[in-house]
């Protein structure tokens, strides 16, 4: 299954939260997409609101099914809650981590930059977005790539770095100190929803 390459806003609208961090999407039309959008008061089953649940989630990180349920397994492994023990592997994710430390605007960006090459970890150049970064790894952008004029556009209009990250704007050089809280990642995703709607 190839990542979701269609229009993200309409996704946003569908499910009523932002995924690129921005807002933009739901200022001009805050209700879903097509001809019934502003009218629609849908009351969605319990399965219709575990199965949007995971689809924000999944959205947010641009992660396809099968990685997705994946990780999720993963997850289910390791000890501790299951349901933020995924959510903590999917913030571990090289593009995500990118993006957290203001080098890309979006998710979307971030996964670009990781792609085409221009983000080292710990020196050595990364071109997996997937890629699971352990804490005390350090993720920078390559020499050749410091004058990217969407990495400088990136630093200029982020003003915040997550507590579990340090970053150094004049080496464009970051370090994941440690795993994220529960309280440091997204509020607006409910966990458990997602642990429920693949016990089914």
């Amino acid at each position: 299954m190839a990542r979701y390459t269609g229009p993200t806003w309409k996704i946003s609208r569908r499910l009523g939260i932002s995924l690129s961090g921005t807002g933009k999407e739901l200022q001009k039309r805050p209700y879903p997409p097509g001809q019934h959008g502003p009218g629609q008061r849908r009351k969605l089953s319990e399965y219709g609101l575990q199965l949007q649940e995971k689809q924000k989630l999944r959205h947010m990180y641009g992660v396809n099914e099968r990685q997705f349920r994946k990780t999720f397994d993963e997850a289910g492994k390791m000890p501790g809650k299951h349901g933020e023990n995924f959510m903590i592997l999917l913030e571990s994710r090289l593009d995500n981590l990118v993006y957290r430390l203001g080098l890309a605007r979006t998710r979307r960006q971030a996964r670009q930059l990781v792609t085409h090459g221009h983000i080292l970890v710990d020196g050595s150049r990364v071109n997996i977005p997937s890629y699971r970064v352990k804490p005390g790894q350090t993720i920078a952008v390559r020499e050749k790539s410091r004058n990217l004029q969407v990495i400088k556009e990136a630093i200029e209009v982020n003003n915040f770095v997550p507590d579990y990250l340090t970053f150094d704007p004049e080496k464009l050089e970051g370090t994941y100190t440690r795993l994220p809280e529960r309280s440091e990642l997204p509020a607006e995703i409910n966990e458990a929803l997602i642990v429920e709607f693949y016990s089914r």
